[in-house]
């Protein structure tokens, strides 16, 4: 025991995290060695063993970007916990997102139909894509063509969903306005 009643280990810690926060690199690395098991542990038992080390990685690259705004309200290892959590959490939702996407039916293609291009339309739509403000355009081309949902575009753009649907709105208002009302 220290005189004011910490571990040596404890203090040890602390002073790693504060050398860290301030871009102690070796400070960094100790914090690292010292919970990289038990973060590991926690995203293969949510995630499974093939994205572990991956997400672990990220974690701790979170970690670092993230180190300056731990207050020491809670100890280090339950705020280490927490954003280990959070990250897994968008994870997993980018894995089913990139899931809901995929089909293992082969004739999923056949089953679409495609209306025959109309040469006419095509230079308008093309231009009129082109004179839209860059939010709207990201917004119009990733949900009217390519087909995204909303809480798709959010995650990616790291907006709020209720963004992407103004933005879209927005944009199919602009659209009809320079088609001339289509």
């Amino acid at each position: 025991m220290t005189l004011s009643g910490e571990t040596p280990v404890r203090s040890r810690l602390d002073a790693d995290v504060a050398l860290a926060a301030g871009g102690d690199s070796s400070a960094f690395e100790r914090l690292y060695q010292a919970n990289v098991g038990r973060i590991h542990s926690l995203t293969r038992r949510m995630l499974g063993t093939h994205e572990a080390d991956e997400v672990t990685q990220d974690i701790f690259v979170r970690t670092w970007q993230k180190l300056g705004q731990f207050r020491g309200e809670s100890a280090f290892s339950t705020w280490l916990h927490r954003l280990a959590v959070n990250v897994v959490i968008e994870k997993r939702r980018s894995f089913a997102i990139q899931r809901d996407r995929m089909t293992d039916d082969a004739d999923a293609l056949d089953l679409l139909t495609v209306p025959p291009a109309r040469a006419d339309l095509t230079v308008d739509f093309e231009h009129a894509i082109e004179q839209l403000p860059p939010g709207a355009r990201e917004i119009f081309v990733l949900h009217d063509v390519e087909g995204y949902k909303h809480r798709e575009i959010a995650v990616m753009l790291d907006i709020a969903t209720g963004t992407s649907k103004r933005q879209l709105h927005r944009a199919r208002m602009l659209m009809r306005k320079h088609l001339g009302g289509l």
